[in-house]
């Protein structure tokens, strides 16, 4: 069966998804005074991504759909930030660290040719 809503079909989509899952699992070892402090910050800032790439690929127009691509990619600047932090906390390890790094790498490079193609 096709999926019906077409975001669902999109690697940048799926892998964004990914980067959800990993942020959320990486957080879990984080103290628990982080709950409402860089726990919930990292996690709103990592759900935003696939889903303003959602939205954004329902709008009709190619201004909106790359005003919220954009929103996105400004998400993935805000849980870089955020990832650095962490590790300068030690909340993560270096290994941790380096393998979120690669997957938001990745999901910004697919994002940034999403958009070169609407544009």
């Amino acid at each position: 069966m096709i999926n019906e809503r077409p975001h669902k079909n999109l690697v940048t989509w799926q892998k964004a998804v990914e980067l959800v899952t990993e942020i959320y699992r990486m957080t879990e070892g984080f103290p628990k005074k982080e709950e409402f402090g860089i726990i919930a910050q990292m996690r709103r800032a990592v759900i935003s991504v696939p889903s303003n790439i959602a939205e954004g690929l329902t709008r009709k127009t190619k201004k909106d759909k790359l005003h919220f691509l954009n929103i996105a990619q400004a998400s993935l600047s805000e849980i870089d930030t955020q990832i650095e932090i962490s590790l300068r906390l030690a909340y993560v390890s270096q290994q941790v660290y380096e393998h979120a790094e690669v997957s938001l790498t990745e999901v910004e490079k697919l994002l940034s040719g999403l958009a070169r193609s609407i544009a």
